[in-house]
């Protein structure tokens, strides 16, 4: 006999034939003294095996959505009210889409539509969505231009008082200075105001285009806007009568590298005094 055989001896009862190995439990088992087979009903077997339904992959009832839960976005409106979303959505798509024709007919080459229709496109994207192409330029703009105003302004008591020169140029870069994100409007609206009225009038400040007069108004409606904002002439209730504009405009330094030669003279040039309608200043106001 050898140690085995003592070792399994020594695990029989007495009354155990030899060799049965009943009594011997499966390695990492736990013997409970109950013949295998006999689990209750809620107890799962030792090595993980699945006994119950769901686990041999028994059909489960669909999963139904709670009705207590609370619908959100429109489907959570009343019928009134979700008719009327759909047809705000709507409208706010048709004036998208009119809006991206428009300007693709603007900046795209001469064709048929453009011929037909170039007055509506024209009326559509002017003054406010002109597209500017100066950045891609191969010599692009190389000037600081300084836009400034002043204005006859009527006081409560009836006295005319002329104000100081105002930079609404200085004004907006002053806003811009050290602001991480700077609309759009104190970037560019007075800048491309200047350079629209610019651009449709020669030296002697006559229109050169169809479009000399709206650019006219655009100007001075903006410089009416801001001499609100600014209250002109000291006094809450004035009323501005007239205004007159000038550009200040300074050659950029070249590089030290380069041999080009600029004057650095500011050059100034002056409009004529305009007279405030009624019109600029219900426009302005409208802004």
């Amino acid at each position: 006999m050898d140690a085995y055989d003592e070792v399994s001896n020594g695990r029989r009862g007495p009354d155990e034939p030899e060799g049965s190995a009943s009594t011997i439990p499966a390695e990492g088992g736990i013997d409970d003294g109950r013949p295998a087979g006999e689990r209750r009903a809620d107890e799962r077997p030792i090595d993980g095996s699945a006994t119950d339904e769901s686990a041999l992959g028994a059909p489960q009832p669909p999963h139904s959505p709670d009705p207590t839960q609370p619908t959100s976005g429109i489907a959570a409106l009343s019928l009134p009210y979700q008719i009327t979303a759909a047809l705000v959505l709507a409208v706010v798509a048709v004036v998208a889409c009119v809006h991206i024709g428009m300007v693709f007919l603007h900046i795209a080459p001469s064709n048929t539509l453009t011929k037909q229709h170039g007055r509506v496109v024209e009326g559509w994207v002017f003054p406010e969505f002109e597209q500017n192409w100066k950045l891609f330029a191969p010599n692009p703009l190389q000037q600081n231009i300084a836009v400034e105003v002043r204005a006859d302004v009527r006081t409560a008591a009836g006295d005319v008082r002329t104000t100081g020169w105002y930079g609404l140029s200085a004004l907006d870069g002053a806003a811009i200075d050290g602001n991480p994100m700077p609309s759009h409007t104190q970037q560019n609206e007075l800048r491309r105001a200047w350079d629209f009225y610019a651009s449709t009038h020669d030296s002697e400040n006559r229109a050169t285009t169809s479009r000399g007069g709206l650019s006219e108004r655009y100007l001075r409606r903006i410089v009416v806007l801001r001499l609100d904002r600014e209250q002109a002439g000291g006094v809450a209730d004035g009323v501005i009568e007239r205004i007159q504009v000038r550009s200040r405009t300074t050659n950029v330094r070249p590089p030290d590298w380069s041999e080009e030669q600029v004057s650095d003279k500011p050059v100034v040039r002056e409009l004529p005094w305009w007279s405030v309608t009624d019109r600029d200043r219900t426009e302005a106001s409208a802004e």
